[in-house]
């Protein structure tokens, strides 16, 4: 190699360098953190759900409300025009930002925004709990309710519970909001004291399970997507390495998430080495 061509490659690294730090110093997707908050399990038809409620589960962005600021999930600080959260309470509360089904990429694309832009007026605040109050989750509820109540805000709801009587009930629920596409159901114990993490407590029934990936490869395709992306090779949380190659839109296949982004599919159970079967392509996700 000569002089030059390694003051080059000293030059590139430099670079490269450089700029990997200030994308990590000042990304904020970088920095965030998973919120310690209360998440769902799976329901499995073998629980028993009698007297727990239910409601439908929204796909939007998860808003956590912690006294002061609205965090993703993931802790990155949101923005949203100052009076979205003019009336919001100093307690906390955690819901959904969402406007109707099948909208995930507009409410996603609003929601994350640095700069809040007009389309902030077709988000509404669906509020799901109230974090570490005291009572039971209706006692937890109303004490949103009765914040808002006193302090109006139009686009701030409180998620409508539904009392579960039997297996009956949540069957003909499921299939009425499968029906108007919307993602699924909640169900929830409303006797149990608020907690956080993964809980038996909590369950979303779905007609297909979803997980999300870590993008660590970009496949080319072959035959008609040969100048396109073929597949993603993904990591999943365990170590799982698999390749997702069904479920893109050509759009997508054209323009394929970047190495690092974390993705949705939809799956159908494991196989035996912990692959997920018929695994499908839903979204990017952002937040």
């Amino acid at each position: 190699m000569s002089d030059f061509a390694a003051h080059m490659d000293r030059n590139m690294i430099i670079i490269w360098l450089t700029a990997t730090m200030v994308i990590l110093f000042f990304c904020p997707y970088c920095r965030a953190t998973d919120l310690h908050l209360q998440k769902a399990g799976v329901y499995t038809g073998k629980e028993d759900i009698t007297g727990w409620v239910m409601s439908e589960k929204l796909d939007g962005i998860r808003g956590y409300w912690d006294g002061k600021r609205l965090l993703t999930r993931k802790g990155v600080h949101l923005h949203p025009p100052p009076w979205f959260i003019k009336n919001f309470p100093d307690f906390e509360l955690d819901g959904e930002l969402w406007s109707t089904q099948g909208k995930f990429e507009f409410i996603q694309s609003v929601v994350l925004d640095t700069t809040p832009g007009p389309g902030w007026e077709n988000i509404h605040y669906h509020i799901f709990e109230v974090p570490n109050t005291a009572g039971t989750f209706f006692e937890r509820l109303d004490r949103a309710k009765q914040w808002f109540n006193s302090h109006p805000a139009d686009h701030v709801r409180v998620i409508p519970q539904i009392l579960i009587h039997s297996r009956s009930d949540l069957d003909r629920f499921f299939l009425e909001v499968a029906s108007r596409g919307g993602e699924g159901v909640i169900v929830k114990d409303p006797d149990k004291p608020y907690h956080t993490g993964r809980s038996a407590h909590v369950l979303k029934v779905k007609k297909a399970r979803d997980m999300e990936g870590l993008v660590i490869g970009i496949n080319k395709g072959k035959g008609k997507y040969e100048n396109a992306m073929g597949s993603l090779t993904l990591k999943l949380g365990n170590g799982v390495v698999f390749k997702l190659g069904t479920g893109f839109t050509d759009a997508v296949r054209n323009n394929p998430p970047a190495v690092g982004t974390t993705v949705t599919f939809k799956y159908h159970g494991f196989s035996k080495n912990g692959v997920p079967k018929f695994a499908s392509f839903l979204r990017v996700r952002a937040d």
